[in-house]
């Protein structure tokens, strides 16, 4: 979102003389999010990064080459973390699990993703090829690593037998209910759902069915 006290659409930084490839994305970020990627147009994406389009040029030859710097650059760091946080982790799946989904739960809530990844659902039919890198950088990223997190619970016997990518995508596929409700509802007058309550009260439910009775105990 534009920064506090500065009208919408209006330079977020001073023009330098050097554009940074840094601030053209996450000024694309931002309008990818708040328009959608047809009505995005890189005369807005370079005004809101305070260059000149021709700046912006020297560094993305197309509309769709922004789009991959922004997930690659600007989204898909998101999934390394993730990836961090799990390697690092020694506990049982239970508390992985609720860690898992409520720090992403915190993510959703305080960055653009949910517009881009309405943004892209969206406009698929359109570009496939915002979905393609969409699920190559992210979707496919993710829920590899929480299935591998799965599959290695259940070869301690802490989850029931069953397919972990199918498990992985239950555990994590409300959060993404979750901000295609708030990026596509709310604004027309639906009532909001907190996404931190949402993934406590998911994941709570999730392991319910998920988990052995041994590890229940």
């Amino acid at each position: 979102m534009p920064s506090p006290g500065l009208p919408s659409g209006q330079p977020r930084w001073r023009r330098r003389k050097d554009a940074r490839p840094s601030e053209i994305i996450a000024a694309a970020f931002e309008v990818f999010a708040e328009r959608g990627f047809a009505a995005a147009r890189l005369d807005d994406i370079a005004a809101r990064a305070g260059v000149s389009k021709g700046a912006l040029y020297l560094y993305f030859a197309t509309k769709e080459d922004l789009f991959r710097a922004v997930v690659t650059e600007a989204v898909a760091p998101n999934i390394d973390l993730m990836a961090a946080m799990i390697g690092a982790y020694e506990g049982d799946f239970a508390s992985l699990a609720r860690l898992i989904v409520t720090s992403r739960a915190d993510m959703l809530a305080a960055s653009p993703i949910g517009g881009m990844a309405k943004m892209v659902i969206g406009e698929s039919r359109n570009f496939p090829e915002l979905a393609k890198v969409w699920h190559d950088a992210l979707v496919a990223k993710a829920l590899d690593l929480v299935a591998g997190v799965i599959a290695r619970a259940q070869e301690r016997g802490e989850i029931r037998p069953g397919d972990p990518r199918a498990y992985a995508l239950g555990l994590i596929a409300p959060l993404l209910l979750g901000v295609i409700w708030r990026e596509t509802f709310e604004p027309v007058g639906a009532p909001p759902f907190d996404l931190g309550a949402l993934a406590i009260q998911h994941v709570e439910t999730a392991l319910t069915g998920m988990l052995t009775e041994e590890a229940r105990r």
